[in-house]
């Protein structure tokens, strides 16, 4: 079950899973980080309570998770979860770690050491404009405020050869015996819902929780509303200014997850802005159709 920030994931595969039988694993980038979970929305104890959860708030904030290494873990899930007789369902909103596990990772030539290090020297600046100049379509397909990933994308671009977009299509697989829905709502439903959980995580103590993130790392503090947050705290934003900044954020990044998964995984779209009366009923059957259930136990998205 994917679907953009604000939508309803979380709830909604909580009672998903009481009705299958089912334990959830998360699939979300910033949600599988320890100490922000105001701030990265995590299920709380109301709903973490009723039914096992996985891969969230496990690592801790000075880590680092890929692609690869979330498929390695949630590939130890999903058997965990079967040996017991349960279903797994997959839950998050980063679609590339959902498209990893679902299609797995085409190899990537070995690490250059030398070539590695030579970028990692360069200012964040220098790589941001060597990228551009080896592959002047990249800049668009990542976060080039994050000088991680534009390093990185540098790097596939000047191991492989080929523009940055040809790495990230190549799949191992064309498909999977993966079944999944991707939740939506009309534009003004889930903005609302948007503002609501922003003034929500202010109520919470986002501010004081961020404050105290020290050991946050470059994975953790790219969640969405930490740099706004860090912003406010250094008096460069006022607090009005850093709420708008933070809503303008998240729905940005939600029509990005959206795009995502709607172009990805061929999943067929389930709309809750007006749900039936059995609404856990209607994702069943929006699963049971999605043409991939080969049995019972099969992984859900």
């Amino acid at each position: 079950m994917t679907g953009p920030t604000g939508v309803g994931k979380s709830a909604l595969s909580v009672e998903l899973a009481e009705r299958l039988g089912g334990e959830i694993i998360g699939a979300d980038a910033f949600q599988i980080y320890a100490g922000l979970p105001i701030l990265t929305a995590q299920p709380g104890p109301e709903l973490t309570g009723r039914v096992p959860h996985h891969l969230i708030g496990v690592l801790g904030m000075d880590e680092i998770c890929n692609a690869a290494r979330y498929v390695g873990m949630a590939q130890a899930c999903i058997t965990q979860v079967q040996s017991r007789g349960n279903v797994p369902l997959l839950v998050g909103g980063t679609g590339l770690y959902l498209k990893a596990l679902t299609h797995g990772i085409a190899e990537l030539p070995p690490v250059d050491e030398e070539l590695r290090a030579g970028i990692n020297a360069m200012a964040p600046a220098e790589a941001l404009a060597r990228l551009r100049e080896a592959d002047p379509e990249a800049h668009q397909q990542i976060d080039v405020q994050n000088p991680v990933r534009v390093r990185r994308a540098l790097e596939i671009v000047l191991s492989t050869g080929r523009p940055l977009a040809d790495s990230r299509s190549q799949w191992k697989s064309g498909g999977s015996s993966f079944s999944g829905i991707v939740l939506v709502r009309d534009r003004f439903d889930l903005r609302r819902r948007i503002e609501e959980s922003v003034d929500g995580m202010f109520d919470r103590g986002v501010i004081e929780e961020v404050r105290h993130a020290r050991d946050a790392g470059p994975g953790a503090s790219r969640a969405i509303g930490f740099r706004e947050i860090r912003e406010m705290l250094a008096g460069r934003m006022s607090l009005h200014e850093c709420r708008k900044s933070l809503v303008t954020a998240t729905r940005r990044y939600a029509k990005r997850q959206l795009t995502w998964c709607r172009h990805q995984f061929g999943f067929p779209d389930f709309s809750l802005t007006s749900p039936g009366a059995d609404l856990v009923g209607d994702v069943i059957q929006a699963l049971a159709s999605a043409g991939r259930i080969c049995a019972g136990d099969a992984p859900r998205v």
